[in-house]
């Protein structure tokens, strides 16, 4: 994944769930940073690894992955989905439409009824 896209996602999950956050406990000790919960999380998402593979890596516990990925989906939907996640409108289509012409798919609607000549 490209950092800049990373970070976009990271920035709206700590301006959306303070949980995100990077915090002190009561002894003063720092807690896991918000790149430790999302790389968590999304690698949890993107590869089906269960959580305690996880956790050799990150050092975080079972527990504590399995929350984070749960509050990353909920926030990933609650923050992008007007953005991303939403129906195709018409300037969509044309643009993906354009998109596959200029690759050399003119007149491609669907993927299922692709007809090469």
């Amino acid at each position: 994944m490209a950092r800049d896209v990373f970070n976009r996602i990271r920035e709206g999950m700590v301006a959306y769930d303070k949980y995100f956050e990077c915090k002190e406990d009561a002894l003063g000790k720092t807690g896991f940073f918000s790149y430790q919960k999302c790389t968590t999380a999304i690698w949890m998402l993107a590869h089906g690894v269960p959580d305690d593979l996880i956790d050799e890596n990150v050092c975080m516990s079972e527990s504590r992955c399995l929350e984070s990925m749960y509050k990353f989906c909920k926030a990933v939907i609650v923050v992008f989905s007007p953005e991303y996640l939403g129906e195709p409108n018409a300037a969509d289509t044309a643009h993906l439409l354009a998109m596959n012409a200029s690759r050399g798919f003119p007149g491609m609607r669907n993927i299922d009824t692709m007809h090469w000549d």
